[in-house]
C-alpha cells in the first residue's frame, strides 16, 4: 500500500537543501560590500600586475582534445558497473556493451582521421 506519511524525511530533505542554498546567496547579496573600481574589474593574474586584456582565444585543438577525453572518461563510467556484474547479466548485456564500445572506436577513429588527437 502505498502511504505518504512514510516520504516526510524526504520531503523534509529536500525543503531544507532548496532553503540552506537560498538563504547563502541572499545573506551573501546582502552582506557583501560593493566597490566597483578599476582594481576590482582587472583580471587577477596570481599577483602580478595583468599584462593585455583578459580574454584571449585559445585553439579548437584544446577543446576536441578535452571533448575526446570526457567521452571516454563517461565510457569508463558506463563500463564499469556493467564488469562488476557481469556474471548475473548475460551475454544479452555483454554484446550490448560490445556495441557500445564499437560505436565509441567508430568516434574514436573518426577523430583520429579529422586529426583532432594531433597535438602540434
Amino acid at each position: 500500500m502505498f502511504l505518504l506519511y512514510e516520504y516526510d524525511i524526504f520531503w523534509a530533505f529536500l525543503i531544507i537543501s532548496s532553503v540552506i542554498p537560498i538563504l547563502a546567496f541572499l545573506i551573501s547579496g546582502v552582506l557583501a560590500p560593493i566597490n566597483k573600481g578599476p582594481e576590482k574589474l582587472s583580471s587577477y593574474e596570481s599577483g602580478i600586475e595583468p599584462m593585455g586584456d583578459a580574454w584571449l582565444q585559445f585553439r579548437i585543438r584544446y577543446y576536441m582534445f578535452a571533448l575526446v577525453f570526457v567521452v571516454f572518461d563517461v565510457e569508463t563510467v558506463f563500463l564499469y558497473p556493467w564488469a562488476m556484474s557481469f556474471d548475473i547479466l548475460g551475454v544479452s548485456v555483454f554484446i550490448e556493451a560490445l556495441i557500445f564500445v564499437l560505436i565509441l572506436i567508430v568516434g574514436l577513429v573518426y577523430a583520429w582521421r579529422k586529426g583532432a588527437l594531433e597535438w602540434s
